[in-house]
């Protein structure tokens, strides 16, 4: 209650969440707005049929916006798709990883590049959904209403259409990166997976209404939910701290043997909710792309890379392992850590300075890699559990649950900083510093 009072009082903390809160609204009203020349109804049918498979999945992350297909239908899975292969190119292609090491700048350009690559994904799978809606129907319902939209090809309208949205979409992100609270992409993606929670509830009680689960274990089911939200978001601020003195130059007598100490915080798990959003991003543009064609290579692909199934999940739980080491590697270097610890004087006891400390910290942080890849891995495999063996009738945990759980912390985290650094600004600007005159 008292961050809230506090919140309120914060005039620019106030502005930020209210612009946050209202670009989400506008994205929230444009999922429901449908694509022209399409059945509303047909679509929804025919993708409601299909929840089970990789447009279960797709449809989540979207918020919904897919099995309407609206013109968010693609959500912001192609901004994050190029975010992955830059990601990938600047550490294997030298102009872009000098690009990167200029700063401010150099990611400039870089985030310019990513914008293009969204662009040009996008427009690859407006095609390939465009032309795979011109051939299917449900139940005998043609998806597409008339081949042509006013006077342009329906393919053509649907592109364009579907590019749009994903690059309103990717600028709702970046605005709330700038002027809100929190980071707009995972915001983003939150707001969609919330959006479904009301409808996972309602198809929950329905079970019960229905006599087709009994009240007590309904009651036992939701128990269990808040224990494993419990558990992942303990995991979520678990750290390994390692312990770091620092000495005391110029100090003479007992006091001199008493060096300040501190810690290095290392989080069980560093990569957050990174590794799963990207192996998740990638396992989706194969198996989305090959929904739209009838080559047999690519149908069996498409089988294979069920969500349900084995293939799916072993891929998907190897490609969590390498974003998760690949991207702790992107962010924290151990020997610049090792080096600052050296500049000013501190010192991890029992281990030398420089490259052996370096060594130490890059050995704690691979080590606590493999606790977090593993919590994630089972994390992530909860949802195939639930619907395979308890047959749970919508998706509970995976990327999903660390999705809301990072992002809400996250979320939280950044408001804290906000009241704080108001809070210290308004004991400086009430200070009054008097100048005085040194005499010699």
């Amino acid at each position: 209650m008292a961050t809230n009072e506090n919140a309120t009082k914060n005039s620019d903390l106030l502005k930020r969440i209210l612009f946050t809160l209202g670009m989400l609204a506008v994205y929230r009203i444009g999922v429901h707005v449908p694509t022209p020349g399409v059945d509303g109804n047909a679509v929804l049918g025919f993708f409601q049929a299909q929840s089970q498979g990789i447009f279960g999945l797709f449809n989540t992350f979207t918020g919904g916006a897919l099995e309407q297909f609206s013109i968010f239908a693609l959500g912001i899975m192609p901004y994050i798709s190029a975010s992955i292969i830059f990601q990938l190119l600047t550490s294997a292609v030298p102009s872009l990883e000098a690009l990167k090491k200029e700063g401010p700048s150099g990611q400039k350009k870089i985030q310019q590049y990513t914008r293009y690559a969204t662009i040009l994904l996008a427009i690859v799978q407006g095609y390939g959904m465009s032309s795979w809606l011109m051939g299917s129907n449900f139940e005998g319902a043609k998806l597409v209403i008339s081949p042509l939209v006013g006077f342009l090809p329906f393919q053509v309208v649907t592109i364009l259409t579907l590019t749009a949205g994903t690059c309103f979409v990717m600028w709702i992100g970046e605005q709330i990166t700038d002027r809100g609270i929190g980071n707009g992409t995972s915001l983003v993606i939150f707001t969609g997976i919330a959006a479904s929670i009301p409808s996972g509830a309602q198809k929950l009680f329905e079970l019960v209404s229905n006599g087709e689960m009994k009240a007590v274990i309904a009651l036992l089911v939701v128990l269990f939910m808040l224990a494993i939200i419990s558990a992942v978001i303990y995991m979520e601020v678990a750290q390994r701290r390692i312990t770091i003195q620092y000495s005391q130059r110029g100090q003479m007598g007992p006091q001199s043997m008493a060096a300040p100490s501190s810690h290095l915080p290392i989080k069980i798990n560093f990569a957050g909710v990174i590794p799963p959003i990207f192996a998740s991003s990638l396992l989706m543009f194969p198996a989305t792309m090959a929904q739209f064609t009838q080559t047999p290579w690519i149908k069996a692909m498409q089988d294979s890379l069920n969500p349900n199934g084995v293939i799916f999940n072993i891929l998907f739980v190897s490609l969590i392992v390498f974003f998760s080491f690949f991207y702790t590697e992107i962010v924290f270097n151990s020997k610049d850590v090792a080096e600052n610890l050296k500049k000013y004087g501190g010192f991890i006891p029992g281990v030398r300075a420089g490259s052996s400390t370096a060594d130490y910290i890059q050995r704690v942080l691979e080590r606590v890699n493999v606790a977090g890849c593993t919590y994630l891995s089972l994390v992530c495999l909860m949802p195939v559990v639930f619907q395979n063996y308890f047959k749970l009738p919508f998706y509970f945990g995976g990327t999903s649950l660390l999705i809301l759980v990072g992002v809400a912390l996250d979320t939280a985290q950044q408001i804290q900083s906000h009241l704080l650094t108001s809070k210290y600004e308004g004991f400086l600007k009430g200070a009054k510093i008097r100048s005085r005159r040194v005499q010699f």
